[in-house]
């Protein structure tokens, strides 16, 4: 059994940077893969990015490609997402989720939702001039 606490979120103005942590409790951290979504009001809920449990790939829509990194920290138990120059259209609640490898392998499937088992509650992130 993994547990995720994602914290971080808050209000940035336009252009700034946030950085969400994601800690997990339990000994099998560091074998899933993780993943970040998000989710704004009205709309489903989206990837935004993921990365392999030796943190050897990573994955990013294309909407943060270039903006956003994703990276993890084994020893911590903990992946974190820094996100640089945010826009209004960032604004959402952040989830991180983890999956087991087995379920990941292809860019694909770090896309999809099903196959991630556990999910944290969420941190709101609001981009506001």
């Amino acid at each position: 059994q993994v547990q995720l606490v994602e914290s971080g979120g808050g209000l940035v103005q336009p252009g700034g940077s946030l950085r969400l942590s994601c800690v997990a409790s339990g000994r099998t951290f560091s074998s899933y893969a993780m993943g970040w979504f998000r989710q704004a009001p009205g709309k489903e809920r989206e990837f935004v990015a993921g990365i392999s449990w030796s943190a050897d790939s990573t994955y990013y829509s294309d909407s943060v490609k270039g903006r956003f990194t994703i990276s993890r920290d084994n020893a911590k138990n903990t992946v974190y997402l820094q996100m640089n120059s945010l826009k209004l259209e960032d604004t959402a609640i952040y989830y991180c989720a983890g999956a087991h490898p087995d379920e990941v392998p292809t860019t694909k499937h770090y896309m999809s939702l099903p196959v991630y088992d556990y999910w944290g509650q969420g941190t709101q992130v609001t981009v506001s001039a």
